[in-house]
């Protein structure tokens, strides 16, 4: 990538804008900082997908997930390629596509086995940390852990939290009306209890700012989190017309 807006000059040292956004399932994360990554023109990353997308590999090649050392290892050698692009966010792995098989019932019922795996996050959390520097355009990542632990010196860090109703309800609207809504309740409150053992998103670190998205229309999470961003990036964003360089990279 090219190096563009979302640098501020510390000493004789230039810090991308880094955008952290945490959140239970069904809060709207995906969909806030794809907009936010859109209205700023940074490069976005869902670290979740990459979740996916390995428990994706794990079932095809038949891989125990209760197995946490070959999951683990499963992991180590995964060959990641993902677009940073928000207009067209995509993610691979070993040569595969997955952004839509990721997304499958079959992932969806069996990710937190991989996302709880600590060898598994310790591995990815590193991989993310990679992907975030490479960003020199600046990002707006988001996940679980992003504000604590794989950015948590980014300018801007925000958990998004909103009323588990409404959650389960966005989820069901994601997912489509052939759903059943208990499976999806079951998706959205067991995801977010097996995931809560290891990632903090149900209370915010300190310096984290917290917003509740229930009554909000995506438009206006989308214009409270712009808003949170420091003045000197926000002057440079707001002055440059530059057209955005993203690319894909693989971790």
């Amino acid at each position: 990538m090219s190096e563009r807006h979302g640098a501020e000059t510390t000493g004789d040292q230039q810090r991308p804008l880094v955008v952290a956004i945490d959140g239970p399932s069904g809060s709207g994360k995906s969909s806030t900082a794809r907009g936010v990554a859109q209205r700023l023109n940074l490069a976005f990353i869902d670290t979740g997908a990459m979740y996916r997308a390995l428990t994706w590999l794990a079932l095809r090649h038949r891989v125990s997930l209760a197995d946490e050392p070959a999951v683990a290892q499963l992991a180590r050698e995964a060959r990641f390629k993902i677009s940073t692009d928000p207009d067209a966010p995509t993610i691979g792995v070993n040569g595969h596509d997955v952004t839509g098989a990721s997304r499958s019932p079959e992932v969806s019922a069996a990710v937190s086995a991989v996302a709880t795996n600590l060898e598994v996050r310790a591995e990815l959390v590193e991989r993310q940390r990679e992907l975030i520097a490479k960003a020199h355009c600046g990002i707006v990542a988001e996940g679980r852990d992003i504000t604590t632990v794989v950015a948590p010196d980014a300018q801007v860090r925000v958990l998004l939290v909103a009323d588990p109703s409404a959650r389960v309800a966005r989820r069901h609207a994601e997912l489509g009306e052939r759903v059943d809504p208990a499976a999806v309740k079951d998706q959205v409150i067991r995801r977010d209890r097996d995931d809560s053992a290891v990632a903090q998103f149900h209370s915010a670190a300190p310096g984290v700012i917290v917003l509740d998205s229930t009554f909000l229309t995506l438009d206006e999470v989308i214009d409270a989190i712009c808003a949170l961003i420091p003045e000197p990036y926000a002057c440079r964003l707001a002055a440059s017309d530059m057209a955005a360089t993203r690319e894909e990279v693989t971790g």
